[in-house]
């Protein structure tokens, strides 16, 4: 298959309903936890215009749903997917969707590529502005302050999470720089890379910003900030873990928990760690799938997926 999957997600009141999306409208659900999964199509698009979205992020709670993706393309559903509708966005909105958050009963929260969150509680017909300018209008106010690369900033972020405490986490696309925001913050705040590498990937250690944050960056590089992160500093102290990648970046990393951690990367790479990230052993299952692992996602206890490349999609069956 050459479809790339690029998010996976269950349903918080159905555990074992869950769909994936991807680009050239690939659109599957799952309602056996994962075991099976089957084709599915938006009714309100057209078969040839369906193929040409890349449906980026899919979130769910309690029977809603949302999906973004590019071209710009809000859908919502509250019935459980079976119906769909197609929400209108803004000409004006300030960059692409890159992620939206079901929060339920009509609630959501949506992020652009230029750092706008809004927030809406009517199932998108309003929305409300959570920033109050753009990630380039904060960089050209604090400019001085000594975030390195932001000046080189393209204008857009990629990778952004949100937490269960609404926190975000965003890298710019160049992965020069990262930034965080929280809510009741007016503006981002830009922070330096931990290292002269760009950055792959981020993401949370916990499931809030205090707990601290891993990053990887190019050529299999992978450090830690925890411990008292202080979010309103520009550099934050992270140390670097001694994993051996063999030189292929890491892109993603999940935390089944406290201690035991997995790393999916380039050319088959998945690490596991045992011992909360001290030391690493590469998996020797993926070794022989000729993929890119783009995302790993555990959802509670044993139930965890690795999305790759040429359409893979691995099931975690227990250590």
């Amino acid at each position: 298959v050459d479809t790339i999957p690029f998010d996976v997600e269950f349903d918080s009141a159905e555990p074992n309903h869950g769909w994936i999306v991807g680009n050239k409208g690939t659109f599957l659900e799952t309602t056996d936890g994962g075991k099976k999964w089957d084709q599915k199509a938006f009714a309100n698009l057209d078969t040839e215009d369906e193929i040409n979205y890349r449906f980026t992020k899919v979130s769910f709670k309690n029977g809603e749903g949302w999906v973004v993706g590019k071209p710009s393309i809000l859908l919502h559903t509250k019935d459980g997917g079976k119906s769909w509708e197609r929400i209108p966005l803004s000409p004006k909105l300030p960059g692409d969707p890159i992620s939206i958050t079901a929060l339920g009963s009509g609630k959501a929260e949506m992020c652009t590529s230029q750092g706008a969150v809004y927030y809406t509680e009517n199932a998108g017909r309003d929305w409300k502005a959570q920033v109050q300018e753009t990630i380039e209008a904060t960089l050209n106010r604090v400019s001085s302050s000594g975030v390195q690369g932001a000046s080189y900033f393209a204008g857009s972020i990629t990778n952004v999470l949100r937490n269960a405490a609404g926190e975000y986490l965003a890298i710019s696309s160049r992965g020069n720089f990262f930034l965080t925001w929280q809510p009741g913050n007016d503006f981002w705040i830009p922070h330096n890379r931990a290292t002269s590498k760009r950055i792959s990937n981020m993401g949370f250690v916990s499931e809030d910003l205090k707990g601290g944050l891993w990053m990887s960056t190019n050529a299999g590089g992978l450090a830690v900030a925890k411990d008292n992160v202080d979010l309103s500093q520009v550099s934050l102290d992270f140390s670097d873990l001694k994993v051996n990648s063999a030189g292929f970046g890491i892109l993603d990393l999940a935390y089944k928990n406290d201690k035991e951690i997995y790393a999916v990367g380039g050319s088959g790479l998945l690490l596991q760690s045992k011992d909360g990230g001290k030391s690493w052993k590469r998996d020797a299952e993926a070794d022989n799938i000729p993929s890119n692992f783009y995302k790993i996602k555990f959802f509670g206890g044993d139930k965890g997926f690795i999305l790759g490349s040429q359409g893979v999609l691995m099931r975690y069956t227990g250590a």
